[in-house]
C-alpha cells in the first residue's frame, strides 16, 4: 500500500543558532569527531574478533552504507532545516507526539557521556603511564594496572577530569571550542594513525594478524545474530547516528551546503579509522600472542592486550603505546564535545540560556550520573549496552520513521534547496524508509532481546 501523502512543508524555521561553522571543511571535520571515536579503536577490535573477521567487516561496511548513511543524512536534514536543538527539532518537525524522541536524545547523549568520560579518564591515565612509567610486562600485570584505574579514586578522578576538559571546549563555543578543536585533532589522529599503521605492517606477525582477524572468512558468521547484533551496534555507536550530535551539529549548518556529501565525507573518515586502528590492533595481538586478551573483554584490547605486547619492544614500544593513547585521547575528547553539546544545545534552545551556564549545569549532573561506571565496570558494561546499544538504535529508528515517513517533505524541499539532484534525495529516502528504517527495527529487537537475556542471566 502506498504511503499517505506527506503533509505540506512550511519555509525553515529560523531558529536559536546564532553561530555557523566556518566553512564545509569545519562542519566535516567536527561530524568526523563526533563520529571518531574510542569505538573505533576500542570496540572495533573487540567485535570483530568475535565476530569472525571479515564476515564482521562485510556486516559492518554494508550497515554503514545502507543504514548508517541515511539516517547521517536525515539528522543533518533535520538539525539544519528546522534550526533548533536535539530536543525541539523533533517537535518542530513532526508535531506534539514526536517530542519525546527530543528527550530521549537528551538521555542518551547524557547517558553515554556518563560513562564515555569515564573511559577517556582511563585513556587519559594510561597515556600518563605509558610516558612516565614502565608497561607492564605480562598480562597478569597489566590486568592488576587496570584493575586499579578502572575503579575507586583514579576512575573517578579521571572522568571528572574528563567532564571538565570537554566542558572548557564546549563553553568556548562552535567556532572558537569544538571547531578549533577538530581542525587540528582530527589532521594529528590521521597522522599518527598512518605511522602506526606502517610501523606495526613490520612487525613479524602482520601477516598472520590480518589473516586471522581482518581476513579471516567464516560465512556462516553472516547470518550469526551475535555478529550481526555486534555490526548494529559498532556501526551505530561509531558513527554516532541516534544520540542527537549530528543533529545539534547540523543546526549551524549553512542552507547551501551538499549535506550527502558531506555525510559521504564523515561515513569515510569514520571507516577508515576503524579499519586503520584495526591494522594496528591485529598485528601487535598476533605478533605477541595476545587473541585471548582481544577477544575475551571489551576492554582487553585498549587498556590490557596492547600494553602488554608493546613492553617487550623497550623504548621502542614506549613510544607507540604513549602515540596511541594520545590518538585515543583525541578521538576520544572529539566524541565527548559532541555528546555534551547536546544537552547543552537544547537548554540554549529552550531556556534562552548562556553557554556557559548551560555547560555547566550538563557537566555537573552528567558527572553525578558517571559515579556508578567509574567505581564498577559491570555498572559501565551494562550502561553501554542500554545506553550505547538498545536506546542509541531506538533514537535511529525514530530518525528515520519521522523523516521518512512523518516529514518527508522536509528531507524533500531541505536537500533540493541545497542542490542536490532530486535522483539522489529519492534513492536517500527511498533507503531511509525501506532499509534504514526495517534495519533498524530489527537490529533493535536483537539488543534488546539481548540485554532481556543478560538480565535473565
Amino acid at each position: 500500500m502506498a504511503p499517505p501523502p506527506p503533509p505540506s512543508y512550511e519555509a525553515p524555521e529560523q531558529g536559536r543558532p546564532a553561530e555557523r561553522w566556518s566553512s564545509t571543511m569545519g562542519f566535516v571535520l567536527a561530524t568526523a569527531g563526533s563520529a571518531v571515536g574510542l569505538g573505533n579503536l576500542w570496540g572495533f577490535a573487540y567485535r570483530a574478533s568475535q565476530g569472525g573477521g571479515a564476515a564482521f567487516v562485510l556486516l559492518y561496511l554494508l550497515i554503514v552504507l545502507v543504514v548508517c548513511l541515511p539516517v547521517l543524512v536525515a539528522e543533518m536534514v533535520l538539525g539544519r532545516s528546522t534550526g533548533h536543538s536535539p530536543l525541539l527539532a523533533p517537535l518542530t518537525a513532526g508535531g506534539r507526539r514526536w517530542a519525546p524522541l527530543g528527550w530521549l536524545y537528551l538521555l542518551v547523549a547524557a547517558g553515554i557521556l556518563a560513562y564515555y568520560s569515564v573511559l577517556m579518564g582511563w585513556t587519559g591515565r594510561s597515556l600518563l603511564h605509558a610516558l612516565l612509567e614502565s608497561l607492564p610486562a605480562t598480562m597478569a600485570e597489566a590486568e592488576a594496572y587496570f584493575g586499579a584505574i578502572s575503579s575507586g579514586g583514579d576512575a573517578v578522578l579521571g572522568h571528572l577530569i574528563s567532564l571538565a576538559l570537554t566542558g572548557v571546549v564546549v563553553a568556548a563555543g562552535i567556532r572558537s571550542g569544538i571547531e578549533r578543536l577538530s581542525r587540528w585533532g582530527l589532521p594529528l589522529l590521521f597522522l599518527l594513525l598512518l605511522g602506526l599503521a606502517i610501523w606495526a605492517a613490520g612487525l613479524p606477525g602482520a601477516r598472520e594478524g590480518y589473516a586471522t582477524f581482518l581476513l579471516r572468512w567464516d560465512a556462516s558468521k553472516l547470518i550469526d545474530p551475535t555478529t550481526i547484533r555486534n555490526a548494529f551496534t559498532q556501526a551505530f555507536f561509531s558513527i554516532g547516528t541516534g544520540v542527537g550530535a549530528i543533529l545539534a551539529y547540523g543546526t549551524y549548518l549553512d542552507r547551501r551546503s551538499a549535506i550527502p556529501a558531506e555525510a559521504a565525507l564523515v561515513v569515510g573518515m569514520d571507516t577508515a579509522v576503524a579499519l586503520m586502528a584495526g591494522c594496528v590492533t591485529f598485528p601487535v595481538v598476533a605478533s605477541f600472542g595476545l587473541g585471548a586478551g582481544v577477544s575475551g573483554s571489551t576492554v582487553g584490547t585498549l587498556f590490557i592486550a596492547l600494553p602488554t605486547g608493546l613492553a617487550s619492544q623497550g623504548a621502542i614500544g614506549r613510544l607507540v603505546a604513549g602515540l596511541f593513547f594520545a590518538l585515543a585521547f583525541i578521538a576520544a575528547i572529539t566524541s565527548s564535545v559532541s555528546l555534551l553539546e547536546v544537552p547543552v544545545s537544547s537548554l540554549i534552545d529552550r531556556f534562552g540560556w548562556s553557554r556557559g551556564r548551560a555547560v555547566w549545569l550538563c557537566v555537573a549532573v552528567i558527572a553525578v550520573l558517571g559515579l556508578p561506571p567509574a567505581l564498577n565496570v559491570a555498572a559501565l558494561e551494562r550502561m553501554d549496552a542500554i545506553f550505547g546499544g538498545v536506546l542509541l538504535l531506538s533514537g535511529g529508528l525514530a530518525m528515520a520513521l519521522l523523516l521518512g515517513w512523518q516529514a518527508p517533505a522536509r528531507f524533500h524541499a531541505d536537500l533540493l534547496g541545497s542542490g542536490s539532484p532530486p535522483w539522489l534525495v529519492g534513492a536517500l529516502l527511498w533507503a531511509l524508509r525501506w532499509l534504514a528504517a526495517p534495519a533498524l527495527g530489527l537490529g533493535l529487537a536483537m539488543s534488546s532481546f539481548d540485554l532481556i537475556g543478560r538480565g535473565a542471566g
